[in-house]
Parts: structure tokens; sequence; C-alpha cells
């Protein structure tokens, strides 16, 4: 073997640097690295200057064939493609500085032809080495930035490169802020695009917002849109990407949907985004320059859309139209309509049809205060009849029902009006035992003036009127509950976040914790089924209540419209100058009376004692079931209907204080 000198290493690795075997530095496959001719004499210390420097060959072969396999590559993206053109203008940059070490060689070889090796520009690999230091240390995080970036495209290769920007170095800080300045120009398209007009320019899937083209137009706000969060740059943050996904949800909402074509003030490009809109993503980076933008034109677009809702679509008109009608705060046409609809509905439910009770349900409106609302609300306005079972009556499956379409649709969905109808027929048949219970105490006033002809139907009168005093507190404490403690206390709720709301989720996610709310106080959620039950159980109490009055009354009063019928006839009888009743005639008259005061009254007074004891024990269960409950408004409920403490008398465990009540259930279920 025999020492080279320092000038043929270095003319070596100048052609190493740009990943070229030469004549004694060449790439060992073994070891994937360049190494020096072992058959050649080099000192140990400069063997290993060489094979320090030879890294940066190794390095640029690393870049150059990341580079070769993804420029081409169609399925790279945007992104990705714009990352290959940041490596490459670094390697543009290191090429000049091949140039340069070039010169300097070529210089030097012929100044020491002439001064000799001792001249001051003498380049030794130690100098080389100096020269090399800055170049090799971009180099290495260049090609660390490919090994992380292999398999990522879109904003995922965005976020890798961001993540290298929080360094200590300002050289490598600068490096990255210029190659993330590249990676992101294709983002920063597809953000104009979207937010500007509402279109994805993303034909590689790179960009954090989604769309899914099966999406029918009536479900675009809800469903059609969305964040693909493996996709969302590390340096935007969930709130910011929220914000920009609601404004080309916004644009495309109010082109598509509520077909506005009308220009929205506001977000139109200032002449420095216009101008400089390729730094929006860099500038945010160091600034808050892209959270301004994104606001001012998140603003605008929202209130865009709100005021079309509320002024085009007449959102609130339709909102309060539902609280009216549906959930029953329209008080006069309720009772207009329930006192209408009575007979029919007291039919069996086979022997309804929609048209009558249609022609019923204008008369109502035409007869109430309802007349003077607005008549697209009016024509919404519907029955609907449900399945019907065996042995079910009208009251069973009536329901009144609300069209809702177009752009409302998007807050009133259909998930929403089943909503409205399950708490329509909760309230309906609340207002119908309170009508019930009316006509039954208008019943039993009738029956004073049968009690002067039939003294002994008086103990069936005391038991009857203790019972409908019970049921009428119930009936009424339950609907203040429910109308005023949980609607209006949810609607005022609702109407100040609905007035509040800065964009459509804001008034979606109201609306949906008003019904929610609703459902959820008016024991109408899963979590309630026991309280359902025992509601259920005290209306059928109530039913068969109304149905044994009635038939007590029919016979008190066919027997007072009997024994009248035969004074009548007795009076006429002895005005002829007959007997006024024969033995015959009073033996059966008696009979009759007899019957009635020693079989009908005692059956009817067990039945109803039984009505009366079966409605105190479901009240009471009704009772310890609510004191369970963790809903303080649900626990007041309670002490509502037994505000005297009648049923905590009767009901040992209504003693117990509420907590420990509390407590044991907890412990039950555990």
């Amino acid at each position: 073997s025999f020492e080279l000198s320092e000038d043929i290493l270095i003319r070596d690795l100048i052609y190493t640097f740009q990943g070229i075997n030469g004549k004694v530095i060449k790439l060992d496959q073994s070891v994937d690295a360049f190494r020096v001719d072992f058959n050649v004499g080099v000192p140990k210390h400069s063997r290993e200057l060489v094979h320090k420097l030879a890294e940066i060959g190794w390095l640029y072969r690393k870049i150059r064939k990341f580079i070769d396999q993804h420029s081409t590559d169609q399925a790279y993206g945007l992104v990705g493609q714009s990352f290959c053109t940041a490596l490459q203008d670094e390697l543009t940059e290191f090429y000049r500085l091949i140039a340069v070490l070039d010169a300097q060689v070529f210089r030097v070889s012929e100044q020491q032809l002439s001064v000799g090796p001792t001249n001051a520009n003498y380049l030794s690999l130690h100098r080389l080495s100096v020269w090399t230091y800055e170049p090799l240390q971009r180099l290495t995080i260049l090609a660390s930035l490919t090994d992380i970036c292999t398999g990522k495209k879109g904003g995922a290769l965005a976020s890798t490169v961001h993540s290298y920007y929080q360094h200590g170095n300002p050289s490598i800080r600068n490096l990255i802020k210029d190659v993330l300045g590249k990676v992101v120009k294709p983002l920063n398209f597809m953000l104009h695009k979207w937010i500007y007009d509402g279109q994805l320019a993303d034909i590689h899937h790179e960009f954090f917002i989604s769309s899914e083209s099966t999406v029918q137009e009536n479900r675009l706000w809800r469903n059609k849109y969305g964040i693909t969060k493996s996709m969302l740059p590390s340096f935007i943050a969930i709130a910011l990407a929220k914000k920009i996904l609601l404004i080309g949800k916004s644009i495309n909402f109010i082109r598509q949907v509520c077909m506005d074509r009308s220009a929205i003030f506001g977000i139109k490009p200032t002449t420095a985004v216009a101008t400089n809109g390729d730094e929006i993503f860099t500038q945010k980076i160091i600034g808050s320059q892209l959270e301004v933008i994104v606001d001012s034109v998140y603003t605008a677009t929202s209130k865009h859309l709100l005021k079309i809702l509320n002024e085009k679509y007449k959102f609130m008109d339709h909102l309060k139209a539902l609280r009216r009608y549906l959930l029953l705060g329209q008080g006069d046409f309720v009772i207009h309509l329930m006192d209408s609809l009575a007979p029919d509905l007291n039919k069996p439910a086979s022997n309804l049809y929609v048209h009558n009770l249609t022609g019923v349900l204008e008369t109502a409106i035409r007869a109430t205060n309802a007349q003077y609302d607005d008549a697209d609300i009016i024509k919404r306005l519907d029955i609907r009849l449900l399945e019907v079972s065996p042995g079910d009556t009208g009251w069973d499956i009536f329901s009144l029902d609300y069209h809702v379409d177009g752009p409302i649709s998007t807050v009133f969905t259909a998930q929403c009006m089943i909503n409205y109808l399950r708490m329509f027929n909760f309230l309906w048949r609340l207002k119908r035992m309170e009508f019930v219970l009316g006509e039954t105490w208008r019943n039993q006033l009738k029956c004073f003036n049968i009690y002067k002809h039939l003294p002994g139907i008086l103990p069936l009168l005391h038991a009857s009127n203790i019972l409908t005093a019970e049921l009428i507190h119930f009936i009424n404490q339950m609907q203040y509950y429910i109308m005023f403690e949980v609607l209006e206390c949810a609607w005022d709720e609702l109407v100040k976040r609905v007035e509040e709301a800065k964009d459509l989720d804001d008034v979606i996610d109201a609306h949906d914790k008003f019904q929610e709310i609703i459902i959820t106080r008016s024991l109408l959620d899963s979590h309630s089924r026991d309280l359902q039950t025992q509601i259920r159980s005290i209306f059928n109490f109530i039913l068969q209540f109304q149905n044994l009055l009635e038939s007590l009354f029919s016979a008190a009063q066919y027997e007072v419209d009997s024994e009248k019928k035969i004074e009548r006839d007795a009076e006429k009888r002895s005005k002829q100058g007959q007997w006024g009743m024969t033995d015959t005639e009073t033996e059966i008259e008696e009979r009759r009376v007899e019957e009635f005061i020693s079989t009908t009254i005692p059956t009817t007074l067990k039945k109803l004692n039984k009505i009366l004891e079966s409605s105190k024990a479901a009240i009471r269960t009704f009772l310890l079931s609510l004191i369970s409950k963790a809903d303080v408004s649900l626990r007041f409920l309670c002490f509502r209907l037994d505000f005297n403490e009648f049923y905590r008398e009767q009901e040992p465990r209504l003693k117990s204080p509420l907590r420990l009540q509390r407590k044991k259930r907890i412990q039950y279920e555990s």
C-alpha cells in the first residue's frame, strides 16, 4: 500500500458528496456507507475524518432516492409532491456548495503548481469539515424527514415536518420553516377554496376536511362534511379546525339547501391575503394571522346563514308553533280540540278516519286564536293516527303532527319530530286525565239531586269525592310540574341560547338539549321506565274510576227516573178515580229498589274502594320512585304531591330522609 495525499481524498470526497463512487472512496454495500479502500494507505485519523465527511454523500443518496421514488408518484398527493420539491430545492442549494468546493480545489491545484503546498488557501480535510459542518446538519435533518415522512401524506405529512420546527438551532428552525412553507402550499390552496367558495379541491384526500358524496342535501349539515383528524396539521387547533369546517358547511348549506346565491358580506379575501395567501399556514406557526382570517370569515358566514333561517325560513316561528301545538302551549286551542274530538276518540280505533278528524282540527283552529297564526304554520299542522293494537280506542292512536321540510329540517330532524310526538302523546294523555276528572266532578255535582231520592247512595258519593279529590290533586301537580318547571324553564333557556347562537351548530345543540331536558324531566327517557309504568297505571285507575261512576250514575238516574215515572202514573190514575198502584206493581217496585240498594250499591262501593286503595298504592309507589332519583326537580315534585304528608303517614319508607333513600338505592343497584 502507499499513502495518498489529501488532495486525492478531497477530490474523491467532492464526488462522494454527490453520491458517486470515487477512485478510492466507494460505497460499501455491506455496511451501507462510503469507505476508503482498505488497500490504500491513509492515516487512521485521516481515514476517520474522511468517513465522517463521506456521510454527506450517503445522506445525499438517501434524499435523492426518496425524491426519485416519490416525485412522480401521483398517489403521494400534492403535499407529498411539494415536499419533494422542497427537498430538491435544498439539494440545489447543496449543488452550489459543491460547485464552490470544486472551484476551490481546482484553484488550489493551480496555485500549488506555482507557489507550493504552503499556500494559505490550501483546502485540507479539516478545513473541508468546517465548510461542510452546516450542510451536514441540514442534510441530516432532511434525511430524517424522509424517514419519518415515508407513508404519510397531506396534513399528516405537514404535521410530521412541523414536529421538527421546535428546534433549538436557529438555522435548523429556518430550514424547517422553508420546507414547511413549501409543503403546506397545496393545503393553503385547499383552505382558500373551502373558506371562500365552499369547494373541496382535494382529489388525493389530503385535506383535513372530508366529504361524503353519497349524502343527500337534506342531511348535508349533519352528515356530509367532517374533520379527518389523521389529516389535521398539528399546528391547527381542533377548535380552529371546527370553525374552518363550519365555514365551508355554511357556504354549501346557504347555496345548496337554502338556495341563496346572494353575496356573503365579509368573506372576500383582503388584499394582503390575496397577495400573500401562500404564507397563511406558515404565519400561523409564528403568529395568529390564520386565526384572525378564519374568525372573520366564520363570523360573516354564520351570521348570514342564521339571518336566512330566521328571516326567509322563519325558524323561530316554527319553533314557537311546535311549542304551542305539539307541546300544548296554546291552551284555548287544546281545550276546544279535546272537547270536539272526545265523541270520536271514545270510539274504537278501527272506526276512526283521518278526514273526519281533520275537519274537527280545522274547526278548532277557526274557533280559537290559532286562526291568527301564519298560513304556512297552519298548513303544516296535521293529524296522525298511530298503529292500532287490539282494544285501542281513538285516544290511544290520536296524535297531532307538524310537517317540516327544507332548511329547517336540519334542526327539526326526523328523530326530533319523533321526540315531539312522544312528548305530545304524554301531554295529551295527561290533559285527557284532567278532562276525564273534570267531567267526573261535574257528574258528581249532579248526583246531589239524586241523593235526595236515593239516600243509600251517600257512601258512594263520599268515597268517589275522596278519590276524585286525590286524583285531581295528582294530575294538577303533574301538569304544573310538566308545564311550568319542565317546559317553561327549558323553553326560556332554549330561546336564550338560540338568540346567543354564533352558528347553526349552536342552534342545533340548543334545540337538542331542550328536547333532552324535556324527555328526561318528563320521565320519558329509558332510565325512567319504572316511573312511566307507574304513571300509566294511575291513568288506568282514573279511566276505571270514570267507567265505574258512569255506570253508577246511569243506574242511579234510571232508579230516579223510574220512581218519578211511577209517581206520575199513580197521580194520573188517581185523577181518573183508579188505584194509584196495584199490589203487583208495588211489589215489583220494591224488589227493584231493594236490588239497587242491597246489590248495586254495595257492589259498586266495593269496586270503588278497590280502585281507591289501588290508586293510593300506585301513587305511593310513584312517590317512592321519585325520591330515589338524583334530579332535585323530581324530588321536589314528590314534595308537591305529598305536601301534607298524607301518603307519608301510610308508607313508612317515605318517612326516611331523601339522602338515605338515595344511599339505599345505590347500595341495592351495586
